[in-house]
């Protein structure tokens, strides 16, 4: 019992150590997607900034923690489970997560997140683009916390088995997963290369839920698809802002402007967000000299990300958008609307104007935190409102699934062929 008595001690330990801000700010829904992060973990025992190092506890701050009677409730807890917890054995390390997750839970803020050492691993793992898994994206709902498929991986193991998007995910390998984030689930579908997972999916239309056997694989994440029509307008479509996103949406622009682009869609659709520095990148290859995006934290503190303008693209464009193009493709899109550099198609975006931060603890966890607003740089606040496009638009899914016609991506192309 002595040892059982130290663990709430040891949980007041692990949440007053030293923590490293690792530099990475975060625009997505369901925000699993970095950059950079373990390098600059490797680096910061080599070369460490102020503004880049945090320390977890502030001598003169008044935290819940100190007290005592916080503390003695909790082991009054722990022993009640200890004396007269009946069904399962209890795990001391799944209490202590618990805890920890309990604490950012009870912010009643869906983005703010504590994740374990293996869930922090899992989703390092996929921002860097190459991951073992089934191929297909996955993102949770915070107002249902229903977990989804929005969108699959061509080639990949999901495509085989039939998942589609829009797809609810009720269990893995026979566990409910209803509830967990996004982060969670992707840990649970995540294994080794050429073992199966069992998916419980729901799909809208159908009375009963469908199980799918899937053997995981080693999966390449394309995050940007690139066409070019035969009148010289290039079509671009980015899936989310990954690590690997850069080098391939500068991969397709390059492409399409050595093919003689005369006409540019940007699709966003579906895009639910992803890393705040590489989406200003993407931004810098469209817009003119200016703003593209600022944040403010809780102090009022400014920070701007401008673009020089050395490579703003001057050809007609049309960028697509809906319900689920959320974060980082909602500041791409604001910035394009604010600056008139193209034309909005669609439906109204997510509406998700708030940024996290990534912080890595000592023992392999992390959080990730809710740390500013950011304004397009007209200064709106699309948080919970969404950016409304300049053309309304709904997509027509019964013809789409019919005949594959997309109705929006045609407007698209009328408007930049005709000019209205």
């Amino acid at each position: 019992m002595e040892e059982k008595k130290g663990f709430w001690k040891g949980l007041v330990a692990g949440l007053m150590i030293s923590i490293l801000i690792c530099g990475m700010i975060i625009a997505g829904k369901q925000i699993y997607t970095l950059v950079g992060l373990l390098a600059e973990q490797k680096a910061a025992s080599a070369q460490s900034d102020a503004s880049d190092t945090e320390a977890a506890t502030d001598s003169t701050s008044t935290s819940f923690i100190d007290d005592s009677a916080t503390i003695n409730k909790m082991q009054t807890l722990e022993s009640l489970i200890d004396d007269y917890y009946y069904l399962d054995a209890v795990d001391d390390n799944a209490l202590r997560e618990g805890a920890y997750k309990g604490i950012f839970e009870a912010l009643g803020d869906p983005y703010s997140v504590y994740y374990t050492a293996d869930e922090f691993n899992a989703l390092m793992e996929q921002t860097e683009g190459i991951y073992y898994g089934i191929g297909a994206y996955i993102s949770t709902n915070p107002d249902t916390n229903i977990t989804m498929i929005s969108g699959v991986i061509a080639g990949t193991p999901a495509e085989e088995a039939g998942l589609l998007a829009g797809d609810q995910i009720y269990e893995v390998d026979g566990e409910d997963v209803t509830g967990l984030t996004s982060e969670e689930v992707v840990a649970k579908i995540k294994g080794e290369e050429g073992t199966t997972v069992v998916l419980t999916i729901y799909r809208e239309g159908e009375l009963n839920t469908k199980e799918f056997d899937i053997v995981r694989a080693k999966i390449e994440s394309p995050t940007v698809t690139y066409k070019m029509y035969d009148d010289k307008i290039a079509y671009i479509g980015i899936m989310e802002f990954d690590e690997v996103t850069l080098d391939q949406f500068t991969e397709a622009l390059k492409n399409a402007k050595n093919d003689g682009m005369l006409g540019l869609v940007l699709d966003l659709r579906d895009n639910p967000g992803g890393n705040l520095n590489i989406v200003n990148d993407i931004a810098r290859q469209i817009l003119p000299k200016g703003l593209i995006v600022y944040t403010e934290d809780k102090n009022g503190k400014r920070e701007e990300y401008t673009c020089d303008g050395k490579n703003e693209l001057t050809v007609p464009m049309v960028v697509l958008v809906n319900g689920n193009s959320a974060s980082a493709s909602e500041i791409l899109a604001g910035a394009i609307k604010d600056y008139k550099k193209g034309t909005l198609l669609g439906t109204t975006t997510y509406g998700k104007g708030i940024v996290q931060r990534i912080i890595g603890l000592e023992d392999g966890s992390a959080v990730k935190i809710t740390v500013s607003t950011y304004f397009t740089p007209n200064g709106n606040n699309i948080h919970k409102i969404g950016i409304t496009p300049d053309e309304v638009l709904e997509f027509d899914a019964d013809k789409y699934v019919s005949d594959g016609y997309d109705n929006q991506l045609e407007r698209a192309l009328e408007i930049i062929r005709t000019g209205k």
